[in-house]
């Protein structure tokens, strides 16, 4: 499941992904729903904004199985696309 979190007093917004072990797609998102609201009351001027994406895969994760996937549709070019969505330069990411 992926959530978003606002922290007002940073002037952030925090992207979280967390997995669960459910019996349905809908199980998993009631759980993370309800985890995200206890996260962010223990946290000063955090809210969750409701917005949240869920994805399903079968079997236990192992060493590189795919645990989130979006498809979006765009006609820019990819280094367009990842300034747009992924390296806005307002993230807050170390270098290597």
């Amino acid at each position: 499941m992926r959530s978003i979190f606002r922290h007002r007093l940073l002037g952030v917004y925090e992207e979280r992904v967390t997995i669960w072990n459910a019996g349905s797609i809908d199980e998993a998102i009631k759980r993370a729903e309800m985890e995200a609201v206890e996260y962010y009351s223990d946290l000063d001027e955090v809210e969750y904004v409701r917005f949240s994406e869920a994805y399903a895969f079968d079997g236990v994760p192992e060493d590189g199985a795919e645990v989130f996937s979006l498809m979006r549709e765009s006609k820019r070019p990819p280094e367009e696309y990842v300034r747009r969505f992924f390296a806005t330069d307002d993230e807050r990411t170390g270098s290597l």
